[in-house]
Order: C-alpha cells, then structure tokens, then sequence
C-alpha cells in the first residue's frame, strides 16, 4: 500500500514514528509537506502538486498530521485527496471542527457530551457578568485554536480576570472562558482513539507551579485504566467530530468526567512513553482495514 503523510517535517517525533511503522508493515510512505501543495482546479480532474510533481492519483491513504497555523490550507489539501476517493484517518471538516474549541464544545453540548461551564463573548462591555455567570473566579481563559498548552490562562481574581480578558477583546483575539475545576489539582487525562476503539491512556500532572498538565509543559504521566464513562465520552467525541485518530482530552470533576478537547493530530512521544504502547502501529493497521476496504 502507498500511504502519503501529511507533514512538514521527518524531523517531527510523531510523524517519523508513523512513517517507521508503515515501513515495517511493509508499506511504501511518502512524507509530504503540505504547505507546498497546490491544488488545480478547473478542466477535468481536479489535480494536487507538491511543488511540480502531480500526486493526484498517487496515493492509496493519507495521514494528516496537520499544523495549528495552517489550518485552513492544510485541511483544503485533505479535502481533495477525499473528494480524489483517497482514503484518510481524519476527514478536513474534522480537522477544522477540533481545532477551533468553540466548534468543538458546540457539538458535544448538542450532543450530549459533558465538558465543563463554558462561555464565549466578544463584548468588553459586560466582562464582569460574563465572570459572575461562571461562578465567579478563578476562571481559565483560552485561545480559540490554542495547542499544546500555550494560550491557557488561569486568573485567579476577578480584577486579573476582567484585565486579561479586556486586552484580548480589544486585540480582536478569539477567546473562551471556562470553568475552573479545583477537584482536579492539575490533573487531566489524555485517551488515544484509533478507528472505535480507545487504544492508550494516560494521566497528566502538572508541577506544583503549573497548573496546565500538558506533557509539552512539563507534565508528568503515568498510564491509566479509563472508565468506560472516560470510554464512552472519547469514543463519540472523536465520532462526532469526524476523526478516525483523536487524542481525547478529559478532566475529572465531582460531577464526572467533563470533555475539555480533542485533537486530531495527536502527538505520541509521552502517550508511547507512559504507556508502552504502541499507537503508531494501531494507526497504520488502522489504515490498512480502511483503505483497503474503500479501494474494492
């Protein structure tokens, strides 16, 4: 089988852990940067070039591995190798849907999902009841299309709150605010769906000065054993959103496991590490069931 990943560099843990896993299965793998991709439309068949070289029909599958600041592009790319019948582990609308948190928490709370008091607002006007209505501070404060733990603020008073979230509104940056879930002390747990099945899990913890556990920050981690609520919640999420890989992430509440987001091009150095197991190898079996299934 040809597999096309979709990245901007070998030099990426993640992506050389799929490519190496593709390559013992026997597999031809070609990284593709697909910042350098176009797209030409018109007469015909729509065609994809990576640079001068056509790869329109190149491909039996492709692996997204997707980039925060070329969203847009990336997922334009993704979109017509699907509409080419390429099959992929991430549909373009998924990508999109998981990078902006607001289209993500929209869809789970439509469908049920738990995630944590959340509110989104442009108005300076009303910053103090936009804090009141979310029970007061401390409160976390986000960037929309945030990754790996950067644009996560705690504010722990109301006179820090309402300053941080006045400079972003007149910086005409998208935010949203959230809950603060003290019960958690810094803890959050990451799952690895591949295709339905959740795959890894582990814990996150942040150090005593940190209160963001991501492993980017310097969490630690440990492996756990998911409850099937924890099941459950990371196995529709990624279904909703349209993803075939997802690394789902929760927070513990007293209320229950609360959905804070989902990635679609989850990384897997810690989850591989804490966990021992191996994720790249389920995503390239993954491939191998679906692809081959859609080329009959």
């Amino acid at each position: 089988m040809d597999i096309a990943i979709l990245s901007v560099s070998l030099n990426v843990h993640s992506t050389r852990r799929i490519v190496e896993e593709a390559q013992k299965a026997g597999h031809y793998v070609e990284l593709i940067d697909h910042t350098k991709c176009s797209v030409k439309l018109g007469e015909g068949k729509p065609q994809i070039y990576l640079g001068e070289e056509n790869v329109t029909d190149e491909f039996d599958a492709i692996i997204p591995r997707i980039g925060a600041k070329v969203t847009r592009h990336g997922a334009a790319i993704v979109k017509q190798f699907e509409m080419n019948h390429v099959f992929s582990t991430a549909r373009s609308l998924g990508i999109t849907r998981a990078r902006n948190k607001v289209r993500t928490l929209q869809i789970m709370a439509r469908k049920g999902i738990p995630i944590p008091q959340t509110l989104f607002s442009i108005n300076p006007d009303n910053i103090e009841e936009q804090i009141r209505l979310l029970g007061g501070p401390p409160v976390i404060i986000k960037l929309q299309e945030g990754t790996h733990g950067l644009g996560v603020i705690l504010a722990e008073t109301r006179k820090s709150a309402k300053s941080i979230i006045d400079t972003l509104y007149k910086m005409d940056t998208s935010i949203l605010l959230q809950q603060f879930i003290e019960e958690a002390e810094g803890e959050d747990i990451r799952l690895i769906v591949v295709g339905n099945k959740v795959v890894a899990s582990m814990k996150r913890k942040s150090d005593i000065d940190e209160f963001r556990s991501n492993v980017h920050r310097g969490a630690d981690t440990e492996a756990i054993t998911p409850t099937s609520k924890e099941i459950y919640i990371a196995l529709n999420a990624t279904k909703y959103l349209g993803l075939g890989v997802a690394g789902v992430d929760l927070i513990r509440s007293k209320k229950g496991p609360l959905l804070l987001e989902v990635n679609a091009s989850p990384g897997l150095k810690g989850i591989e590490a804490a966990t021992n197991v191996n994720v790249a190898k389920h995503i390239i079996q993954f491939v191998e069931r679906n692809a081959l299934r859609k080329r009959k």
